[in-house]
């Protein structure tokens, strides 16, 4: 297992429309060359935010390698890298099950340098909220379904939880991921402009100390073509709780190399840390 790992993080403006955020994603991602990094890390509903049409999005992504699922994979190879794929809608749950109704499920799926789908978790979460904002009143239940439960995907470089933007206000949540071996936790985001100023780098760092893992948040940026703002801040932070990196603002990418050798230290020096060894497995 390698001590170092290169991570790239991508924030997007992402559109309602697949053909144009995808198109965005694809010149941000011509910013890295090919065998760079290890991993690639995207952000929440980074092919179609606020979409009306996510149900038809995730009918044509569940009833076989649809169009955004294909360009994944194709650039999976291409970066020779692990994508973290954010969000996508999916109207099949992951036993194959259709989602009753017109509502979708978000999922976060993983593929490997190979192109190949390894990991699913759909977002447990959803995002019922007031905010003082433009939209005012966002209710992610109306469009998706929620999740089941946590997953940990095992790669070449350690394992990484998965978790989606509004689980950050669950830290148990984060607790079970750790508990399932997580070193590495993905935090693909869409923070409104309002509740991110507020709370976002407080929340990423805070589950990045409890846990003493390494916190990949990559995020959307901007003023969106469905009316939405949101925060940007996409950023890495250490096991000790420090942002590594951020870019605050706009689409693009930075790469991050995270020490595995500093995760064992801060680990194996904190005693809060110990206690998450000792979780009732049964109860995760």
């Amino acid at each position: 297992m390698n001590e170092t790992v290169a991570v790239a993080v991508v924030q997007l403006c992402s559109s309602q429309d697949v053909s144009l955020s995808l198109a965005q994603l694809s010149s941000v991602l011509a910013e890295l060359e090919p065998g760079a990094v290890d991993a690639i890390f995207l952000p929440e509903n980074f092919a179609a935010l606020a979409a009306p049409s996510a149900h038809q999005i995730g009918l044509a992504e569940a009833e076989g390698p649809g169009l955004i699922r294909n360009f994944i994979a194709r650039k999976a190879i291409e970066m020779g890298a692990y994508i973290f794929a954010g969000t996508v809608p999916m109207a099949r749950r992951a036993d194959g099950q259709l989602v009753p109704g017109q509502r979708v499920r978000a999922a976060s799926l993983v593929f490997d340098p190979c192109g190949l789908e390894i990991a699913r978790y759909d977002k447990q979460h959803l995002f019922d909220v007031d905010v003082q904002d433009q939209i005012g009143r966002y209710r992610e239940s109306d469009t998706f379904e929620p999740g089941d439960g946590p997953s940990v995907v095992v790669t070449t470089f350690g394992k990484v939880g998965l978790s989606v933007c509004y689980d950050l206000r669950f830290p148990e949540f984060f607790t079970r991921l750790t508990t399932l071996g997580a070193e590495i936790i993905a935090v693909p985001s869409a923070f409104t402009a309002v509740t991110g100023a507020a709370h976002f780098e407080i929340l990423v760092r805070a589950r990045a100390i409890e846990n003493a893992c390494f916190v990949v948040a990559a995020c959307q940026s901007g003023g969106h073509d469905s009316g939405r703002e949101t925060f940007g801040h996409s950023m890495v932070i250490s096991p000790w709780g420090e942002v590594l990196t951020c870019r605050e603002a706009g689409p693009g990418v930075f790469i991050t190399t995270l020490d595995l050798q500093d995760l064992r230290r801060v680990r194996s020096a904190l005693p809060s840390w110990r206690r998450l060894t000792t979780v009732d497995r049964a109860s995760v």
